[in-house]
């Protein structure tokens, strides 16, 4: 298996490819920081459910994406910051994905959360992904 260095981007890229080829569900290794992503996607409906399977060193967060017929809920991600370049916004900068249809993750000193929570806490941090 190969060491990945950015498991976030190998988490989203994950939930993407698994959403093209309309699969039922996926897995990745878990992380606190990927279970709150997971969270927040759930929340704003990109996945039906998650859930951790497994022990010890082998815990896995295994998702379910949500559809719409045969369409995805999600259409499409990017992956802002980086391991080699890191995104900093204020709250007042944090973006609105397709005027308000798709979501921001922001890492907060408060945690993990929508790019509209953020603002309405008025607090800003590094943007890791867009999402719609």
């Amino acid at each position: 298996m190969a060491v990945v260095s950015d498991p976030i981007a190998d988490f989203l890229t994950r939930f993407k490819n698994a959403t093209m080829a309309q699969k039922e569900e996926f897995t990745a290794p878990y992380s606190k920081s990927k279970a709150e992503i997971a969270r927040i996607l759930k929340e704003e409906g990109y996945l039906w459910s998650f859930e951790t399977v497994g022990e010890g060193s082998k815990i896995e967060l295994k998702a379910k994406p949500r559809y719409s017929g045969n369409a995805p809920a999600l259409k499409d991600l990017k992956r802002v910051s980086r391991p080699g370049l890191r995104q900093y916004v204020g709250s007042d900068e944090i973006p609105k994905v397709l005027g308000g249809m798709g979501i921001a993750i922001v890492s907060t000193s408060k945690g993990i959360m929508a790019g509209h929570t953020a603002r309405k806490q008025k607090i800003g941090g590094e943007l890791l992904a867009l999402v719609w």
